[in-house]
């Protein structure tokens, strides 16, 4: 360990040679070799997407576990604070543009290019096609019926909205120092994530039997099931974070004044939060 010094006190702590980033490299060698392999009918390529997988877990906890066994010898200043706040925000302004991008073509299929798909010129072309959303495209002709708001989609909007508060709670409750408060009120909101994921799936599972929505459903199947898709995906990696979170409240971390982990996963949470209420507008609703 090496440090610079201001005053005599640690400035900036700076750890020792890791070989963490090396292993997660061979993790995302493996999975993306492996998931190349896969589409083209390469018998290696499921068990080397998987293999893949397995060392970025192992990688995940490892390099994690670290940083956690740091963070409680007391080796981070507050200028390393700092600095991890502003790695944080800029990871999360990286995924507001991901979703944007999404967003970004869904409005571009719904304000654009299917109107011009149903104008006067283009019926020549598709004399057929009638220019409504949802729609599935001019070459698409299997029926589909998109799924309502008030529905399982409010429900889980409800869930994920509540979740929000509790752990605001848990929160507040972690800066008064109240212990007992701040985990039950973390418990419950990995609960309503968790429930909030099981509400996806089985709305999932309807959208494919019975409604014959799928991801092959034209422009309309591509844009739900991607926005979707990677929104469930960020609350699964979001309920993991809180999860994690959870544990190290039980085994005692975190204090009223040093608790940025806490405070990151808690950002993230409300980021999957913010984009739901976005997507149960524009997706569900309109």
């Amino acid at each position: 360990m090496s440090a610079s010094t201001h005053g005599g006190t640690p400035a900036y702590y700076v750890p020792q040679p890791s070989h963490w980033p090396i292993v997660g490299s061979v993790a995302l060698l493996l999975m993306g070799m492996g998931a190349a392999f896969w589409m083209n009918g390469v018998a290696a390529g499921p068990w080397m997407t998987a293999a893949g997988f397995v060392v970025l877990l192992v990688m995940l906890f490892g390099w994690f576990g670290t940083v956690i066994g740091e963070s409680e010898r007391h080796l981070y200043s507050k200028r390393v604070d700092v600095s991890f706040r502003w790695s944080m925000s800029w990871f999360i302004f990286s995924e507001v543009m991901f979703f944007a991008a999404f967003f970004g073509a869904l409005f571009y299929a719904r304000a654009l290019s299917v109107p011009d798909l149903g104008s006067p010129e283009q019926k020549l072309l598709w004399p057929d096609f009638a220019a409504s959303w949802p729609t599935a495209g001019p070459y698409i002709q299997e029926k589909f019926s998109p799924i309502g708001a008030f529905g399982i989609p409010l429900l889980n909007t409800i869930l994920l909205l509540t979740s929000g508060v509790t752990l605001t709670i848990a929160h507040h409750a972690l800066k008064a120092g109240h212990r007992g408060a701040l985990q039950f009120w973390l418990f419950a909101t990995v609960a309503l994530g968790v429930t909030f994921l099981g509400f996806q799936a089985y709305e999932y599972v309807h959208l494919y039997r019975d409604l014959n929505l799928k991801l092959s459903t034209g422009i309309y199947g591509s844009t739900f099931f991607m926005l979707t898709g990677f929104h469930g995906a960020h609350v699964t990696i979001g309920a993991i974070m809180l999860t994690v979170m959870l544990f190290r409240a039980f085994r005692g971390h975190f204090t009223p004044d040093r608790h940025f982990a806490f405070e990151a996963a808690a950002w993230y949470w409300h980021f999957v939060d913010v984009v739901w209420l976005l997507l149960f507008v524009l997706v569900y609703w309109m």
